[in-house]
Parts: C-alpha cells; sequence; structure tokens
C-alpha cells in the first residue's frame, strides 16, 4: 500500500507547498482535492490545490504539475472533489456535473486514472427514487471516465451531520447493501469504492466484512477516525442528527481498531493508495495543529500500514 493524506487539511496552501509538505513528512502520495474556485459550501470543502479546468486547457501548467509531483516523489493517488451530484437544486446540480467532468478529464490527462466522489443523493426522497435518479445521470459520467482510463471511486461518507442534509442525507452509497443496489443499476467496471471504516463505526456497521465481499471494488481508501459518545447516544438515539453523538477524530484517537482494518486489506491484496483524511476539530486554529495531525497520524499508523 502507498501511504499518503487528503489534500484538503491544507487549505490557503499552493500546490508547490502541499506536495513539498508531503514529501517532507516522508509520504508516498497525495488525494489532491479539486474543486471549483470559490467560497467552500462547508468544512473541508472548496480547496482547490489543481485546476482542474486550467489543467484541460493549459499543456504547459499540467506538465508542471506531474513534473512537481514526480520531482518531489509523490503521486497523485487520485483528484478528489465531494460535491452532491444528485442535488434537488438543478441549477447546483448542473454545476456540478460539469465540474466532475472536468475532474474526470483532468485525472485522465494527468496520468492519475482516478477520481473520488460521492455519488450524491436528493435528501428528500427514497432510496428507490434515488436509485432511479442515479441510473438516470451516471451513466454518461461513467462512460466519459470509461472512455478516458479514467476510474470512480466513491466515498461511504452519509454526508448527514445536522439539520441542513436531513432526512436523507447527500450520498447514496452509504452501505454494503445501498453499493450492492447501485452497482446493479450502474453495471460500470470502472466505478467502486473510496472506502473509509469511520463512517461505519457510527452506522453500527461491521467495516471490516464487507473488505471482503467488495475487494474488488476498494480502488482507493481513507484513514480518518470515529470517536462515538455512547452516553450521548443513549441520551438523544440514533435517529438524531449524528454529529450530537458523535467526532471524527485523528486515526488512533477514535474507536476503528486499525490493526483489524489494515489486516483485512493485506488478506484481500489490496496494493492501492491509502490517505489520512483529517477532520479533527482538536487540530485546527493554526498552521502548527494542522501539521501536528498528519505527523501524529502518520507516526500512529506506520505501526500498520507497510
Amino acid at each position: 500500500m502507498k501511504f499518503g493524506f487528503v489534500s484538503a487539511i491544507l487549505d490557503g496552501w499552493t500546490f508547490e507547498e502541499m506536495i513539498d509538505e508531503a514529501a517532507r513528512q516522508g509520504f508516498e502520495c497525495v488525494e489532491v482535492a479539486c474543486w471549483p474556485q470559490g467560497k467552500a459550501e462547508r468544512r473541508y470543502a472548496g480547496v482547490c490545490h489543481i485546476d482542474c479546468r486550467k489543467v484541460l486547457e493549459d499543456d504547459a501548467y499540467a506538465r508542471h504539475v506531474t513534473d512537481y509531483a514526480k520531482e518531489k516523489g509523490i503521486e497523485i493517488s487520485s483528484l478528489a472533489y465531494y460535491p452532491n451530484p444528485l442535488d434537488p437544486d438543478l441549477e447546483k446540480r448542473t454545476a456540478t456535473l460539469t465540474h466532475l467532468k472536468e475532474v474526470i478529464g483532468a485525472s485522465a490527462k494527468l496520468g492519475v486514472g482516478l477520481v473520488t466522489t460521492f455519488i450524491g443523493r436528493d435528501q428528500y426522497r427514497t432510496v428507490e427514487e434515488n436509485l432511479k435518479l442515479a441510473e438516470q445521470i451516471w451513466p454518461p459520467l461513467l462512460e466519459h471516465a470509461q472512455n478516458l482510463g479514467v476510474k470512480v471511486a466513491i466515498e461511504n461518507c452519509p454526508m448527514l451531520f445536522g439539520s441542513d442534509q436531513w432526512p436523507g442525507g447527500q450520498n447514496l452509497m452509504t452501505s454494503p447493501r445501498n453499493w450492492r443496489m447501485v452497482f446493479e443499476v450502474l453495471p460500470y467496471e470502472n466505478l467502486g469504492l473510496n472506502y473509509d471504516p469511520s463512517h461505519f463505526v457510527w452506522q453500527m456497521i461491521d467495516y471490516i466484512k464487507p473488505l471482503y465481499e467488495f475487494k474488488d471494488r476498494i480502488f482507493h481508501v481513507h484513514y480518518k477516525d470515529i470517536k462515538l459518545f455512547r452516553d450521548r447516544l443513549q441520551d438523544v438515539g440514533i435517529t438524531a442528527y449524528p454529529l450530537e453523538y458523535m467526532s471524527p477524530k485523528l486515526p488512533g484517537l477514535g474507536d476503528v481498531d486499525w490493526g483489524r482494518f489494515v489486516s483485512a486489506l493485506t488478506d484481500i491484496g489490496y496494493r492501492g493508495c491509502s490517505c489520512i483524511e483529517v477532520e479533527d476539530k482538536a487540530f485546527e486554529g493554526s498552521r502548527e495543529r494542522v501539521l501536528q495531525s498528519l505527523t501524529l497520524s502518520a507516526r500512529y499508523l506506520r505501526n500498520f500500514v507497510i
């Protein structure tokens, strides 16, 4: 496995500064945030370290991106863009799909060959209705990616944290059952998973067992932890807003058993990229704390990731 981090935590850093930091800390790869230019709509969104439109339009810029990363010994594991492609607001949906297509094109041009994202969800519709929506919207994107030799890996985050994402959340691919249904209506070999065990912790789902069933669909892996506050859960119940009873943490500071998880990855022969995703509020507020979050996470995970 190649070991790296998701670049979104280094908001405000240039591409070169971000790659330099990855090299300084001894990482092998980076999942590079590629949001469109503009204001972030939520935490860790809106970060852009590679301008995908510029990649498509400017050959010199594209060469610089690939050459700089190669010079520093850093592989770009994926171009990352995590919006809601099934947004009920048609204007937002159109803008999202337009940029996602650009990210796919840039991934091909840069020789990366992978895009990490969400399948999306209309949070006000049922699972069944969203499956029909995905079946309508996603085939052109997946065929475009397929023609360019690009894989698409969907993270299993429900995107359901507070009242603004209630009741259904903004990502359909949240559970093994939903994965099976999506893969059935979208039977594309280039559609797979960006597997993050932390999202299964607060959903009360076994995060080890699905690795074996879906081993051929795992294109990328995230290392993020979740701390479940069981006293709060006993007070509010599982139908409350999830952030009322859980919190994202650095790997090793939450409830994921990382030894068991990485052991299972070795069982299935996973040889792809695996990246730390920092969303721990305790390590925000300063450049120094952000850098500490990467250093501490890497120090802990290197007990398991070889």
